[in-house]
């Protein structure tokens, strides 16, 4: 069945993107609406074989690629922009059929992805380099930027599109050629889609490719000797395997992993406001966020406000397929996730945590869940949920709300709720989070501010227009006399 105008599934149905649509190597791999389980058509699936091939016809094409000007491959980004725009509401829609994402939060992915790739297409206007001083005379020396060569990307299926864009934009306007392996949940929406946009734009072939596929495919993409460089989001777990693979590889690794975020509520708050916040940051997209708030560290004095007010919120709720009604959470996205969010609800209230809204499914609609009595120790407050759950965590003073949300190895996101911006800066400057915002949830994503983690949230390679140009080119020294000079020997 034709899935959007964009990309009819006629075009794509059984096959890879690699120097045009032909049949992966691996089989096939059904795209499913979310919500209903309904097969929507089938897309083919990469092999090494496919992987190692593709990085071979990537490296061929990127050199002509490198060396058009700048500007020109910047208009190529500029005409998927308008192109993005002209079919943003069907490429909105597929998001939500295939992620089980609420419609806004589909038409955010897009905006989002529109901001990320003009920005991108700006860095490929930006000064390549710069004159350098020498002590020698006579010596001209020049500090340039030139690309990586091929970057292999690997994003994840909850939010496919922007988080393909923000790399692939840069790493396309800085010279290089691209091989995206999306999550085989979103391949179409994290793959498909950007394969018919720079078609459509006009990107040379052999410069772009689509290799949908699971961990076969993913280790095959980070071991090949041509690519030079991997873009990685997804869970820690899988990326310190690639960390390692890498490192032991000399190649370059962008990881951005998981996140265990703290929400710090301080007891000068508007309370209604800061519950308001706190249950966005939660329960957006089911909690299927990296940046979702996974802790509620409400001050003692509000507790018991804050909670009345975050239960209240959450039971006004309604689940439900997203595609059919205006709903505030859709599906979460499979039975094993699922099935792990009910875990750790289960454990962590069979260790004292008590459950005032949710704690119960409907196959995989989730209610929102509300839980107090958590503690350090408890599943609720060690491990990332990926679902719809608010963990509340009661502290008496502003030492032990930083001892707290600093008790983890993550260092996602973290924010801090106050009246008193003074104090709220003093907790925000003692956090371990590559990411802190001070009053506003922990999920905000802009191409303009570092996104990162630390600890086991990441490496600290950001993405962003002040990191773009760092994170997908090398620096190059070229210097240069007018003739060779006398030496000693």
């Amino acid at each position: 069945m034709s899935v959007t105008e964009l990309a009819p599934a006629d075009v794509w149905r059984d096959k890879i993107y690699s120097g045009g649509w032909k049949t992966g190597g691996a089989g096939t791999i059904p795209v499913t609406e979310k919500a209903t389980g309904e097969q929507m058509g089938s897309i083919g699936c990469a092999s090494a074989a496919d992987v190692s091939a593709a990085a071979a016809i990537a490296a061929d094409a990127q050199r002509a690629w490198a060396a058009t000007p700048g500007p020109q491959r910047g208009d190529i980004l500029r005409e998927a922009v308008r192109l993005l725009q002209v079919h943003g509401d069907e490429i909105a829609r597929q998001i939500v059929r295939e992620t089980g994402s609420i419609r806004p939060k589909g038409q955010l992915e897009v905006k989002l992805a529109i901001r990320e790739i003009l920005e991108g297409a700006a860095l490929a206007s930006q000064p390549t380099g710069v004159i350098t001083a020498s002590d020698a005379r006579g010596r001209h020396s020049v500090a340039r930027r030139i690309p990586l060569g091929v970057v292999g990307v690997i994003t994840p299926w909850n939010s496919p599109f922007i988080l393909a864009a923000r790399a692939i934009a840069p790493a396309l306007a800085t010279g290089n050629a691209v091989l995206l392996k999306p999550d085989p949940q979103s391949s179409v929406s994290g793959g498909v889609l950007y394969a018919r946009l720079f078609e459509a734009a006009g990107l040379p072939e052999g410069l772009f490719h689509v290799l949908p596929g699971g961990a076969e495919t993913g280790d095959a993409l980070v071991r090949d000797p041509l690519v030079n460089m991997i873009s990685f989001t997804g869970s820690t777990r899988v990326g310190q395997q690639i960390g390692a693979v890498a490192g032991g590889l000399l190649k370059r690794a962008n990881l951005e992993l998981g996140g265990k975020n703290p929400y710090i509520v301080l007891d000068d708050v508007d309370v209604e406001a800061a519950a308001s916040a706190g249950a966005w940051g939660s329960f957006l997209h089911q909690g299927q966020v990296c940046m979702s708030a996974g802790r509620h560290l409400v001050q003692e004095s509000i507790a018991d406000a804050y909670i009345e007010s975050l239960v209240r919120r959450t039971r006004a709720l309604t689940v439900g397929d997203p595609f059919k009604g205006d709903v505030h959470l859709g599906p979460i996205v499979n039975e094993r996730q699922a099935a792990n969010v009910d875990r750790i609800v289960a454990d962590s209230a069979s260790q004292g945590a008590k459950i005032l809204a949710g704690g119960t499914r409907d196959g995989l609609f989730f209610k929102p869940t509300v839980m107090v009595d958590v503690v350090p120790g408890m599943p609720a407050f060690e491990e990332e949920i990926f679902g719809p759950v608010a963990a509340v965590t009661v502290f008496k003073t502003d030492d032990e709300a930083v001892a707290l949300a600093n008790q983890n190895r993550y260092g996602l996101v973290a924010a801090v709720a106050s009246s008193d911006l003074r104090r709220a800066q003093q907790i925000a400057d003692q956090l371990h989070a590559g990411i802190v915002h001070i009053n506003d949830q922990t999920v905000m994503h802009e191409v303009f501010g570092p996104m990162g983690g630390l600890g086991l949230s990441g490496n600290g390679h950001n993405y962003s227009t002040l990191t773009n140009a760092d994170q997908f080119t090398e620096w190059q020294w070229v210097t240069s006399r007018e003739s060779l000079p006398a030496y000693p020997f």
